[in-house]
């Protein structure tokens, strides 16, 4: 039922913004994203337990460091993406999925289907990213 919502249903501009089939339809793809990211994030953790961290060599003791700098760092951002995801699910239950959190306007089918953990529309979010400090406060100003 939930790939077939997916794969049959492709939210449109001729429909009423953020009605019952687009929310179900974001509802539905945030879930399996977000599902994907805790099954990568158990990967990550099983792959920490089988891999031996001390190399004999060090030229071979710092590339396995970089690698695991890397994928720090991936996980890091599969972390702040997960709290987006679960964000957007909240806005969802909410009825406030689809509108900019500062200025309350539709954020837009073609930016959600984008990325749909947007939670500001593109002229609030362009703003934000010029602000020297990024405060969410200076963007009521």
């Amino acid at each position: 039922m939930i790939l077939r919502t997916i794969e049959q249903y492709r939210p449109t501009e001729d429909e009423e913004y953020m009605n019952s089939n687009q929310l179900e339809y974001f509802r539905v793809h945030l879930m399996m994203w977000r599902s994907e990211l805790i099954a990568s994030s158990r990967n990550f953790i099983q792959t920490l337990k089988e891999v031996d961290i001390r190399k004999p060599d060090p030229i071979d003791q710092s590339s396995a460091n970089t690698e695991m700098t890397v994928d720090f760092q991936t996980r890091n951002h599969q972390n702040r993406l997960l709290r987006q995801i679960d964000y957007s699910l909240s806005r969802i239950a909410e009825g406030e999925y689809g509108y900019c959190e500062i200025t309350g306007e539709e954020i837009g089918l073609r930016r959600l289907l984008a990325r749909p953990v947007a939670t500001m529309c593109v002229e609030v979010q362009e703003r934000y990213e010029r602000l020297p400090h990024r405060s969410m406060q200076d963007l009521y100003v």
